[in-house]
C-alpha cells in the first residue's frame, strides 16, 4: 500500500501558520520543497523552545512518517507519534489483527529529531524517549531518513 499523500494545500496552510507564529517571511519556493520547509519551520520552533502549530507538527510527522513507509515499505513495526500519525514498515512478518507484535511509539520532537538525523536511535533509547517492543522494533537501519 502506498504511503498517503499530504494535501499540499492544507500543508501550505500548515507551513505558512508556522511561519507567521515564528515571525518569518513567508515560504516563496517551488510547491515540492513545501513539505521540507515545513519540517525545518517545525524544528525552528523546537530551537527556539515554542511548541511549534499544531497543524505544522502534524503535518510534518505525517510527512515523515510517510517517507519512513515509502524507503522502508511493510507492515511488520507499526510506528506511532500519538497524536499526530502512525504507519506500518519494514518487511517482515505481517500482522493482521489486534495489536502489533513490534511498535515503536515516541512523541514529535523525538520523531522530527531522529527523522532528520538531528538525535540518534541510541541516544534516543538511552534517555527512554523511545517505546519499543518487539524484537524488530529497532529503526536504527533506516534513520536518518
Amino acid at each position: 500500500m502506498p504511503p498517503r499523500r499530504l494535501d499540499p494545500e492544507k500543508t501550505r496552510s500548515a507551513l505558512d501558520g508556522q511561519l507567521v507564529a515564528l515571525d518569518l517571511p513567508p515560504f516563496d519556493g517551488p510547491a515540492s520543497a513545501v513539505a521540507d520547509a515545513l519540517v525545518g519551520a517545525v524544528l525552528t520552533a523546537y530551537d527556539r523552545g515554542v511548541a511549534p502549530e499544531r497543524d505544522a507538527a502534524r503535518h510534518a510527522v505525517r510527512h515523515l512518517l510517510d517517507r519512513l513507509a515509502a524507503n522502508a515499505p511493510g507492515r511488520t513495526v507499526e510506528v506511532r507519534v500519538p497524536p499526530y500519525a502512525a504507519v506500518q514498515a519494514i518487511e517482515g512478518p505481517r500482522h493482521t489483527r489486534g495489536t502489533p507484535p513490534n511498535v515503536v511509539e515516541m512523541d514529535a520532537r523525538t520523531w522530527v529529531s531522529l527523522a532528520v538525523g538531528r538525535l540518534s536511535w541510541d541516544a534516543a533509547m538511552a534517555t527512554g524517549a523511545i517505546s519499543a517492543s518487539g524484537a524488530r522494533a529497532d529503526l536504527s537501519a533506516y534513520l536518518p531518513l
